[in-house]
């Protein structure tokens, strides 16, 4: 009798195929536990940045300015409500500048980082679906860190349209996203100095 827990080739392929990309050298990559129950297969990473860290790949990443997870579910049978057999799910927590604060065009702005990071690197998809959030959090007592902290969240999913194999494109994009969410400069454009007065 075939093994009915061991991961269909489509989805080993999938995996594969998201865990060959190489991100930029800001972006630190580190795979997760991934949620159980949601598909019968399912997978996932994280990916970090802080525009102040070295850069090299391999400093520890306390409290990011900007974080995301990248969730690779998978159910041979389908799904409904998925239009397919495979669905990617991220969450993106960024922190917000302080002139970005009360924006009211700020959730249609972080909404445009996904879809434009998707159409720039030619990730199909499809049954795409979230929501961007605006929180505020104000730290009191012996907790560490900034006394206040603004942030924006994105949580979207989408079914891929490509073939398993060919999901790097995906990996790309969020990756992209992740980047802009933390303000960085595309790849090959030097980050300009902020002036102190």
């Amino acid at each position: 009798m075939p093994d009915t827990t061991a991961p269909p080739p489509q989805f080993r392929q999938a995996v594969a195929a998201l865990s060959s990309y190489r991100p930029r050298p800001e972006l630190v990559v580190r795979p997760l536990e991934a949620p159980p129950r949601l598909a019968p297969f399912s997978w996932a990473y994280s990916v970090e940045a802080d525009v102040g860290h070295r850069g090299d790949g391999l400093d520890d990443l306390d409290e990011p300015d900007t974080s995301g997870r990248l969730i690779l579910l998978h159910d041979p049978a389908g799904q409904d409500k998925w239009d397919g057999t495979f669905r990617l799910v991220c969450f993106v927590q960024a922190r917000l500048e302080r002139e970005q604060l009360g924006d009211e065009m700020l959730p249609v702005i972080a909404w445009s980082w996904l879809t434009e990071a998707l159409d720039g690197c030619g990730a199909g998809f499809t049954a795409l679906g979230g929501t961007v959030t605006q929180t505020s959090s104000v730290r009191f007592g012996d907790i560490a860190g900034p006394r206040r902290d603004d942030d924006v969240e994105l949580r979207a999913s989408w079914t891929p349209v490509d073939e398993p194999d060919t999901l790097t494109r995906h990996a790309e994009a969020f990756a992209t996203l992740v980047a802009t969410a933390a303000g960085l400069p595309p790849v090959g454009v030097p980050r300009l100095a902020r002036r102190t007065v």
